[in-house]
């Protein structure tokens, strides 16, 4: 039911005299990336709980006193998981514990990528210590972002215009401009980046006698994707038949 007050809802193909066009703007930018982030596994096992426990304590202070030896090169440390089982023997009746497993799962993101192949080696290099990764990264506010959503808009705003052009008429109103994921839908792909690594520099506490050599590192290009659905108004196009000279 409607009454006086109802809004009347605009035509959503627009009319003869005010014509709707609808286009779709993309983007997709290359950059280096900003950050890298490492996974570091500290495992002990001790033929008893105390005795791996202690081995792990241990063993994990000294990768957090390595990582934070490296100052403001280590923007974030995060433990992320610790974990002590038993392990039981295969054979014989009864539940007989034949040794303790202890792991304690840490991460670490530096955007300093100087130092970022020496401690990776200088981790690598402790006692029953596994490091994975790196995994390149933008920051979340990263400007490439914005960059590629200027792009795409610009992209859309020069189709609509060739489209219009095409029908012998000019763009004039924009209608609607929205994300792929505002309307129920997904939105941009996070980008990549590249980079250049080179480390050796002294970095956190004296090294030791014969420390392994520093990992020659090339970070990965970073790809950022942008799109948007945009709608414009333009004018009447020109329809009638064009005369072959």
């Amino acid at each position: 039911m409607t009454t006086a007050d109802t809004p009347t809802p605009a035509a959503p193909y627009g009319t003869p005299e005010t014509p709707r066009v609808a286009v779709r703007g993309e983007a997709r930018l290359e950059v280096d990336p900003e950050i890298a982030r490492i996974g570091i596994a500290v495992s002990a096992r001790g033929t008893d709980r105390r005795t791996a426990l202690d081995d792990l304590t241990r063993r994990n202070g000294e990768v957090l006193a390595l990582v934070k030896s490296y100052g403001d090169a280590v923007e974030k440390l995060e433990t992320g998981a610790f974990s002590i089982s038993p392990e039981l023997t295969k054979h014989g009746r009864g539940e007989r514990i034949r040794a303790y497993h202890g792991r304690v799962h840490l991460t670490a993101e530096l955007a300093d990528f100087t130092a970022l192949g020496e401690l990776t080696t200088r981790l690598a290099d402790l006692e029953l210590t596994k490091v994975s990764g790196p995994w390149w990264a933008l920051r979340p506010d990263s400007p490439a972002h914005g960059d590629a959503r200027r792009q795409a808009v610009r992209e859309a705003v020069q189709r609509a215009r060739e489209y219009a052009e095409a029908l012998g008429a000019q763009l004039a109103a924009l209608v609607e401009l929205a994300d792929l994921g505002a309307e129920n839908t997904a939105a941009y792909g996070l980008p990549a980046a590249p980079g250049g690594l080179r480390s050796r520099s002294g970095y956190g506490a004296a090294e030791a006698a014969e420390a392994a050599p520093a990992l020659d590192l090339e970070p990965q290009r970073q790809t950022v994707y942008a799109q948007v659905n945009a709608r414009f108004t333009m004018t009447p196009p020109d329809l009638t038949p064009k005369k072959c000279s």
